[in-house]
């Protein structure tokens, strides 16, 4: 009643009084009307003041105000009297008849009209029915997708729901019969069916909207609650005449499906036992991702950035991308060694980089496949990551010019969690890519399970209406309604800048792959598919009955497409090599140009930087921004450190970001609750305590000209948010993208980013990455969820061999630094931050940092560091040896210990308290992979007579001891074997101090936690 209730309060005061008053009459005081019908109440004879017929008073209301005669006379004297304060009841007045009474009774009989004009008596029955026309229309707008014939093999219904809403039978609004089919009403502006027509005979009304929206095109959009959004697809799509193609369409959208089916139908002549996830069944999806280029780059896109899974990815390199046809046939044999480094990747996986003329649109456009393993959805984020890097670098604040394109199964799209947590970044202001187009090939099957089985929604698409994306369902075997869904598809994201989701529904001709037998599961299906006729015999055929094209056009396209696959394979026969570098997606050009691969860098900065950006970072905002006061003794604090010369953690860090930033580095730091920082040491964003959303960043303050910095909270998630910026990273070398977790502990929601893009992405698709990973670490009593990032799984990952001692030269460490797969570290200083940071972006190539960051050293006065250690000629220092009184008379040293991070400064201060300073010498390994096999080394031959052991917090099963202790013993015996003096340290054993195994990573109890710790300690101690 929300709408009337708006329309009474139009009218005046008085009038509204009336009206209630008049509901609560008793029927004993109601009065007949003139027609004889007795009512209940007054304004029960205004029967159309109902909720149900609400949006139709408040339209012909407004319509009224605007314009009198636009709206029946009998609204108009209505409205009159409503205006001129009428009470309910008496404000309707029936209009006469135009038939005089003399004519009528000499037993003639009124002209029998169909339309809502001044020839038909306006009864409730005609206002009745002319509401019920517009729930019908609403109806089909809302609920016509239900039964649209969208199934290719009319077996299954898309929504998995055969039955069809009552509100689409038109027996439920008492019309049906052949004089209410024959009769004319008006359309309401809810609609646009009618093009210039504004009235139409109800036939004609439902045959218009079935054929728009039950037809082969489905489509989900009223609950968007935008209503200019909503008219917007309501026109592309009811609008007479918008589905006509020209034959010059027709034949494009011919040829395109042609490309794509005979490609498949080649590949699977030459190598029929060979898995390649081939498109049959979903050929269209070819010519929908190509209409779908086409129109972004009429709109003005210059870039295009695609994630995709495993089907039909070969086929999109080829006739999307055009990567020449020999380069995938190559991949077919094994033989074929590669050229250059990497263990490579199956053909299915990978990606490639290419810019090229767009032949619709004449204009150039660049496209990147993102490589992806099998893990489907994991994709989606780092191509957003990619996307809003690019527009970034552009300066494509509004993403006109650069767009990304996702590709989804229909049982991953509703059953992979990353879909979601994506989605949900979309409309955020530091992760929007202004729109994606999300294009799903709906086999209708998942591997082997129906989808009754995998999924609780209708479709498997419903995961887009969270972000009010519209949702355009299609017959995969009608090319035409593809080609119009997806041209609708990429206006709506250039006009709107947001998501939409076209769901091809289709089916997979073959098994999950090639070799796979699907009657072993879908017996029914399969029977069917086998009678079905491939979407470009149908095509074919029904453009040639039509006379589009001749059947001599048709076998020629086919013939020259068979002759391009044929020369290719014939030029991919005298391949003799391949070269992962043809599959980059993510090309820096020029960055390895003019470098020095082997030179370590010095990462030391002048000590004016480090005044001047500790100064910015420590100071007040300008003006009258008021800060909170605990901000004010925090940053009275840092000031004081700037003036001694020395450092804590978040200060470290401040001068590493803004150092680079001097030197043009965009630094970008993300994760949840970063701009603080979890332990509440960072505050990179200030707030004004008086004024909303009124903030400060220092770091975007330090000099002019400077690279910007972006420090953003993150949505609640790991998965998609480390994607993210994994593929931000991607873009650009020259940048620094780091992600913190909450807690380390939740890094492993993220594990498969980590695992099979961070880890590995450089041996399988030759693609760096200088990300970085800082993940709170340390135990302090806080529980099995809040006190380890699990530092073995990244140690686990590492690729250097723990038998192998590197060849001892000049350049050991740049060449570690070459080999290894990423950095593993747990560091002590804020120095030894500082340098970590900036080495990510001076050493001459990238690879991915993951930290152990402290929670208890933010703020532990020892563990601070000068600027000394962070001037020019410094840089990172991969072990600190014992720099105490053991080093000063090392024969004295009973026992030498190895330990990494926060553990180091409890052996320190338990050590001093034994008084035993002299007699255990401890030195801390800060970068554990690659491992400083030289250093480690040199300290066991600077205390060859001490026992040697290795000291850690976590539990036995878990940190570093599995990785340290293998590549200790191998030190112990490269030193054996050069060393004929200290043979005997072949044997020697190094011992294993922390906690017992476990399979929690901690404990919940503090005192149990406080007893494990003094254990270790002591045992730490021990001389025997």
């Amino acid at each position: 009643m929300f709408r009337v209730k708006t329309l009474w309060r139009c009218a005046r005061p008085s009038a509204v009084e009336g009206y209630k008053l008049a509901c609560r009459t008793c029927s004993s005081q109601a009065g007949s009307n003139k027609s004889g019908r007795n009512y209940a109440t007054l304004a029960a004879a205004e029967p159309f003041l109902s909720g149900s017929s609400s949006v139709y008073v408040e339209e012909m209301y407004n319509a009224w105000q605007t314009d009198p005669n636009s709206v029946h006379k009998s609204w108009d004297a209505y409205f009159r009297q409503i205006s001129q304060g009428a009470p309910p009841g008496t404000a309707y007045v029936r209009p006469p008849t135009l038939a005089s009474t003399a004519t009528l009774a000499q037993g003639s009989v009124a002209p029998q009209s169909t339309q809502l004009t001044m020839t038909e008596p306006v009864t409730d029955k005609v206002i009745e029915d002319h509401l019920s026309v517009q729930t019908i229309i609403r109806s089909y707008q809302t609920r016509g997708h239900n039964v649209a014939s969208l199934d290719p093999l009319g077996i299954l219904d898309a929504d998995l729901d055969s039955a069809i809403p009552s509100e689409l039978i038109l027996e439920s609004y008492s019309l049906g019969d052949n004089t209410d089919l024959n009769r004319v009403f008006r359309l309401p502006e809810t609609t646009y069916i009618g093009g210039k027509e504004q009235s139409l005979p109800l036939k004609e009304i439902i045959n218009r909207l079935k054929t728009i929206y039950c037809d082969h095109i489905g489509i989900e959009f009223m609950f968007i609650n935008n209503r200019e959004q909503t008219d917007w697809i309501k026109q592309k799509f009811e609008t007479p005449g918008v589905l006509e193609f020209n034959d010059e369409e027709k034949r494009l959208m011919l040829a395109r499906v042609i490309r794509s089916q005979r490609f498949e139908e080649f590949l699977a002549r030459k190598w029929s036992s060979e898995k390649r996830f081939g498109l049959e069944g979903c050929e269209v999806l070819i010519p929908s991702m190509k209409t779908v280029i086409d129109s972004s780059s009429a709109l003005g896109v210059e870039s295009i950035v695609i994630g995709m899974p495993h089907r039909g990815r070969l086929n999109v390199l080829a006739n999307v991308c055009r990567k020449p046809l020999e380069k995938i046939f190559c991949q077919f044999d094994s033989k074929l060694k590669a050229e250059d480094e990497g263990s490579g990747d199956v053909k299915y996986h990978l990606g490639m980089s290419v810019e090229r003329l767009n032949r619709v649109t004449n204009k150039q456009i660049k496209i990147a496949v993102v490589a992806n393993p099998s893990h489907l959805e994991a994709v989606n984020p780092v191509v957003q990551g990619k996307t809003r890097a690019e527009q970034f670098y552009r300066g494509d604040t509004d993403g006109k010019k650069v767009m990304s394109i996702l590709l989804h199964g229909d049982a991953a799209f509703s059953g992979q969690g990353v879909v979601y947590e994506t989605m949900h970044l979309s409309d955020l202001p530091a992760y929007t890519t202004h729109g994606t187009v999300h294009i799903v090939a709906n086999n209708q099957i998942g591997f082997t399970t129906d989808p009754r089985s995998s999924r609780s929604s209708p479709y498997c698409t419903d995961v887009a209406r969270v972000v009010n994306a519209p949702i355009f369902h299609v017959n995969a075997d009608d090319p035409l309604a593809v080609a119009y869904v997806s041209k609708v598809a990429a206006e709506w994201r250039a006009t709107f800048a947001k998501d939409v989701v076209i769901d091809l529904v289709s089916y997979r001709r073959n098994g999950h792959n090639e070799i796979d037998e699907p009657m072993f599961t879908q017996p029914l299906m399969y029977k069917q598919i086998a009678k079905t006729p491939t979407v470009l015999a149908q095509f074919s055929e029904k453009l040639m009955a039509s006379g589009t094209v001749t059947q001599e056009e048709y076998e020629y396209e086919v013939n020259k497409y068979d002759k391009i696959c044929e020369e290719a394979y014939m030029l991919a026969k005298k391949e003799i090599s391949v070269s992962n570098k043809d599959w980059l997606d993510s090309p820096w050009e020029g960055f390895f140009d003019n470098r020095e691969a082997m030179v370590l860098p010095k990462t030391g900065v002048e000590e004016d930087v480090l005044q001047h950006v500790g100064t910015v970072f420590s100071s007040p905002p300008p003006g009258d921004f008021v800060i909170h006061g605990g901000l004010k003794r925090i940053l009275k604090s840092h000031m004081q450190m700037v003036n001694e010369r020395s450092v804590d953690w978040a200060l470290g860090e401040a001068l590493a970001f803004g150092s680079l930033l001097k030197e043009g580095i965009h630094v970008r730091l993300s994760g949840q609750d970063v701009e603080r920082g979890t332990f509440s040491h960072r505050h990179h964003v200030l707030h004004n305590q008086l004024v909303d959303k009124d903030t400060h960043i220092c770091l975007n303050h330090l000099y002019k000209g400077q690279a910007p910095y972006t420090v953003v909270n993150s949505s609640l998630s790991e998965y998609g948010v480390l994607g993210f910026e994994l593929g931000y990273a991607l873009t650009n070398p020259n940048s620094l993208i780091l992600w913190e977790a909450q807690f380390g502990d939740f890094s492993n929601t993220a594990q498969c980013v980590i695992d099979q893009f961070i880890s590995s992405g450089q041996a399988k698709w030759v693609r760096q990455n200088g990300i970085v990973l800082l993940l709170p670490h340390g135990y302090e009593g806080m529980g099995p969820e809040h006190s380890s990032a699990r530092l073995e799984r990244f140690l686990q990952m590492s690729n250097d061999d723990p038998e192998h001692f590197p060849k001892e030269s000049e350049d050991f460490e740049i060449q570690q630094l070459h080999e290894i797969n990423w950095f593993v570290g747990n560091l002590t200083t804020p120095a030894n931050y500082f340098h970590a940071l900036r080495r990510q972006i001076a050493l001459p190539f990238r690879k991915p940092l993951v930290l152990m960051t402290p929670k208890s050293l933010l703020r532990l006065p020892e563990a601070r560091s000068s600027f000394d250690e962070m001037v020019e000629g410094t840089g990172f220092v991969r072990m600190y040896p014992e720099q105490g009184l053991p080093s000063e008379n090392p024969k004295a040293v009973k026992k030498l210990i190895f330990c990494t991070g926060k553990v180091y400064y409890d052996l320190v201060k338990e050590r001093e308290k034994l008084d035993l300073v002299d007699k255990i010498a401890i030195a801390r390994i800060e970068q554990i992979s690659p491992f400083p096999f030289d250093l480690v080394k040199d300290e066991m031959l600077r205390y060859p007579g001490a026992r040697m052991a290795w000291v850690q917090e976590e539990h036995k099963n878990m940190g570093a001891w599995f990785y340290v202790e293998p590549r200790m013993r191998t030190v112990l015996r490269k030193i054996a074997a050069t060393d004929q003096a200290n043979e005997k340290m072949a044997s020697k054993k190094v011992e294993y101090i922390g906690r017992y195994p476990s399979a929690a990573t901690a404990t919940g109890n503090k005192s149990k936690h406080l007893w494990e710790f003094g254990e270790f300690m002591k045992h730490a101690m021990q001389m025997n």
